[in-house]
């Protein structure tokens, strides 16, 4: 599902997190992220209160994207997300974020994103194209 053109832009940019519950939409940036070998998307919680609640309201209902601002090239990737406080994933993040923020944060979980659809944003003749 993720070729390799959107595993690299996902490596190299940043991605904002949407999702919905209530009629009340709620989109994020986020930085602590990465793409597992078996295609999940993973991002370390560190600030992601109203993400959480919307994803607990919504079953787990979750948008990304991600985009190169100076070439536009771009993927929407919609999914579930599974929230998670325990495990290699979440220790990886914790050091990540300390060692950002000097002792000053620390991620408290991670999302587990498994991809259930991936659109193209980018201009041109493929917008809108699922992959």
């Amino acid at each position: 599902m993720l070729n390799e053109n959107v595993k690299k832009l996902l490596a190299e940019s940043m991605w904002d997190l949407a999702t919905c519950a209530g009629g009340e939409p709620n989109v994020v940036p986020v930085a602590f992220k990465d793409v597992t070998p078996d295609g999940k998307l993973v991002v370390g919680d560190v600030f992601l209160e109203t993400t959480l609640n919307n994803i607990r309201t919504n079953g787990g209902k979750i948008a990304i994207s991600v985009y190169d601002a100076k070439s536009l090239e771009g993927y929407q990737i919609k999914g579930v997300a599974q929230y998670v406080t325990e495990g290699p994933v979440v220790e990886t993040f914790k050091a990540m974020v300390e060692k950002m923020f000097c002792g000053a944060a620390t991620a408290k979980g991670a999302l587990l994103i498994t991809p259930e659809k991936v659109i193209v944003t980018t201009p041109g003749t493929n917008n809108k194209k699922v992959l």
